[in-house]
């Protein structure tokens, strides 16, 4: 009786063996899965913000790929969360963006006003959130500041080649500019910070 009593023992301790193997396996292939998706997603999010417009369509399925990354990956509720904002916010703006396309945009001749443009607000303040966000790696954040240089550039470029009775407004041209140098100094700052903390 003792010695069936202690195989049973060997053998439970060699089925808990193989469990947690093939635990270890399955964890370590969704934390696998969720780099993958994060690292993609981030780089469509860069991608996709070098032309706003046509990018949109690259950008918005880069940031729902982000928050399943972090959701795949079991990360902090809070960064999960404020992935999920961030997909929901561009979602919400090129969605804004390719509607009001498809019916001529505002301003001038269509009779809708420029205020209209503040629904396509969510949009890049939802990029620069994913960019600047709790929980985004380094890189992201780096080369988030580089295409937010990018905005301020083109901005400055289109402003200064524009006449100044041209009827095309500049607010939207200004504004995409102002949020690429804000994105520029959050960026700077968040990579300081991270750079104090790892010191």
């Amino acid at each position: 009786m003792t010695i069936q009593l202690i195989h049973n023992l060997i053998a439970l301790g060699i089925e808990g063996g193989r469990c947690q193997t093939a635990f270890v396996k399955t964890s370590d292939r969704r934390s696998l899965w969720a780099r993958i998706l994060a690292i993609t997603g981030g780089a469509g999010m860069i991608a996709g913000a070098i032309d706003p417009m046509e990018g949109s369509l690259v950008i918005l399925p880069g940031s729902l790929l982000f928050a399943i990354g972090g959701l795949l990956g079991r990360e902090d509720r809070r960064i999960v969360s404020y992935r999920l904002w961030v997909a929901a916010l561009i979602t919400f703006g090129v969605a804004g963006l390719w509607v009001s396309s498809m019916f001529g945009g505002f301003g001038g001749d269509t009779g809708r006003s420029m205020w209209w443009v503040l629904v396509l607000l969510p949009y890049p303040v939802g990029w620069s959130m994913g960019v600047l966000g709790p929980g985004s790696p380094r890189w992201l954040t780096a080369l988030g500041g580089l295409v937010g240089l990018w905005f301020v550039a083109m901005s400055v470029m289109v402003v200064a080649r524009t006449a100044p009775n041209s009827p095309m407004p500049r607010a939207p041209v200004i504004a995409i500019g102002a949020i690429g140098a804000i994105t520029v100094i959050g960026c700077v700052l968040r990579l300081v910070r991270q750079g104090f903390h790892r010191a």
